[in-house]
């Protein structure tokens, strides 16, 4: 795709945040005491969007499709403004107020790529970057039956500040393809490196 507009999106500027501000997330500082019973304190940052009585704050979505050529990975490249870079994802999205994470994944799935699916596999919470902030999801697996007539043409529903191209990768080469995709200026989210990471694991351990 000539001059996509996910890649139209332009870097300003940057400052601190007056905390009155923030609707997503906050800072904070936890006081504790290490195995030594020495007391120390630790900056970290806290989404403020996770759902009252549900203990993750949204979801990763693996959905792979059937092609002629092999199963393939959906994938999506969106800009992100903290490192200002265009990152190749899985599907993610928050989880609604009462909603289970599994019908997070269903419902985010087809408002970001349109395909329709169901979910049928759920990891353990997972935590993004524990030593930096309390930010968690499950890793759903969402499959999807190409045959179904609202998969064939599938348009997502995006809202007013998505800007999300969707496209595939082949499971076979995806370390080599991530690879690729980082040569040419994208960042990697690391669910999808990780996935890719297994997979190479998977091959050299003959598992």
């Amino acid at each position: 795709m000539s001059d996509p507009m996910y890649a139209r999106s332009k870097f300003l500027s940057k400052g601190p945040l007056d905390p009155n501000e923030a609707k997503w997330t906050r800072l904070v500082k936890t006081t504790y005491c290490d195995p030594n019973g020495v007391e120390r304190t630790w900056e970290s940052a806290e989404r403020q969007t996770r759902p009252a009585n549900c203990e993750v704050d949204g979801v990763g979505i693996v959905t792979i499709l059937d092609k002629s050529s092999g199963p393939e990975l959906l994938l999506q490249k969106q800009y992100r403004p903290p490192i200002d870079k265009v990152v190749i994802e899985v599907p993610a999205g928050l989880i609604d107020p009462n909603e289970t994470v599994e019908e997070c994944a269903v419902r985010e799935l087809k408002e970001e790529t349109g395909y329709v699916g169901v979910a049928d596999a759920t990891s353990t919470v997972m935590y993004n970057d524990p030593g930096f902030c309390n930010t968690n999801l499950n890793m759903v697996h969402v499959r999807v039956d190409m045959s179904l007539p609202e998969n064939q043409n599938p348009k997502p529903q995006l809202e007013d500040n998505e800007f999300i191209e969707c496209f595939t990768l082949p499971l076979a080469s995806l370390f080599d393809e991530l690879k690729r995709l980082e040569a040419e200026g994208y960042a990697i989210d690391a669910r999808i490196g990780t996935i890719a990471e297994g997979i190479e694991l998977a091959k050299k351990l003959k598992l």
